[in-house]
């Protein structure tokens, strides 16, 4: 597998240490996946910060947020035979599932695209509501018709969905609820229309028929999603065999659109690969890449809260240059730039 991926020499950019916790009796454990996007002459990065208590040597604890939007820190002792916890992320008790995290998402500026910081006066997004409990997450941003539009997952005991706020000021927000309902997360609507219709990618998932595929919607107004097709599968023996999602909106090129996309294997090894759709009809998928075009090879990528990861929705374009800032081992917050040319090479174009 070749990686053509130019990582930052100054990676990490950010780690958990760097931020302060949004609430006393809290610590960081993870900072991840930020949505990306210019502003005010800056690049901006909307990072998952997931947060949960000190963990002791007697009990598992993790916060959840109440319908009311306070926290709420709930305690399982690590002996109880009904606690499993085989995956750094997801505690399973008594049949219910829970994160062993809450995530929030925080607002960082840079002049340079290197050295970030939370400037004053923007706000820190929360989940809300019944549908919210356990978090929002890896939001995607979309810069359509002078309107900043926020794809984020949402989550609670109910299941995992797409949320959607939108903003021209990153002060005040609207809020358009669930748009898509649970199994669904990975949603990126293109930063253009196509034929007077919205388009997005994302990805609804199923335990039984079916996998964890990416699709393509369409919508009149941005909020409300349809004729929805399936266009990208996993690939069996291949290393997106497990599962496959969308990182940040399309990029628009003479070729076509191209996406850069997550896949895993049943190992959970997250790798970046490459995709390309057709201009007018993006449900076409002209090329797809067969190797990733970026895999974790360094120690903060490969070491970490939940190693072996790479993983992005959250890019900015300048000429042949695509900058990515991408989640590593989901601890860290990094960036890599690749040529664009390079990776429609590895697509045979």
């Amino acid at each position: 597998m070749k990686d053509i991926a130019k990582r930052f020499p100054e990676n990490q950019l950010l780690s958990p240490k760097d931020l302060q916790p949004s609430n006393e009796g809290l610590h960081i454990a993870c900072l991840l996946n930020p949505g990306v996007f210019r502003f005010d002459d800056k690049i901006w990065l909307l990072v998952r910060v997931a947060e949960r208590p000190e963990q002791t040597e007697i009990v598992v604890s993790f916060p959840i947020l109440t319908d009311a939007g306070t926290i709420e820190i709930r305690e399982i002792a690590l002996d109880d035979v009904d606690l499993i916890m085989t995956d750094a992320r997801v505690i399973k008790y008594k049949g219910v599932d829970y994160l062993t995290t809450l995530s929030h998402l925080r607002l960082l500026c840079s002049d340079d695209g290197i050295k970030f910081y939370e400037p004053e006066g923007y706000p820190t997004l929360f989940g809300a509501g019944a549908l919210q409990t356990f978090g929002i997450e890896d939001c995607r941003v979309t810069h359509l018709d002078n309107k900043y539009y926020l794809t984020f997952t949402s989550v609670s005991a109910s299941g995992v969905g797409v949320g959607l706020r939108t903003t021209t000021n990153w002060k005040q927000f609207e809020t358009h609820g669930m748009i898509l309902p649970p199994h669904n997360k990975d949603c990126a609507i293109f930063e253009e229309k196509i034929n007077g219709l919205y388009y997005a990618l994302h990805r609804p998932s199923s335990v039984d028929l079916g996998g964890n595929y990416i699709w393509l919607a369409q919508s009149p107004d941005g909020v409300h999603w349809g004729n929805h097709k399936c266009i990208i599968k996993t690939r069996k023996d291949h290393w997106d065999n497990a599962r496959v999602g969308a990182g940040a909106a399309p990029i628009k090129t003479a070729h076509g659109w191209l996406e850069i996309y997550h896949g895993a294997n049943y190992e959970h090894n997250y790798c970046l690969g490459a995709f390309l759709l057709d201009l007018n009809d993006p449900s076409k998928v002209l090329a797809r890449t067969n190797e990733p075009i970026m895999i974790p090879i360094e120690t903060y990528e490969t070491t970490g809260f939940f190693g072996k990861v790479v993983f992005t929705n959250g890019h900015v374009v300048t000429g042949d240059v695509l900058t990515i800032y991408y989640g590593a081992s989901d601890e860290f917050v990094c960036g890599a730039n690749f040529s664009i040319k390079e990776i429609l090479a590895a697509l045979g174009i």
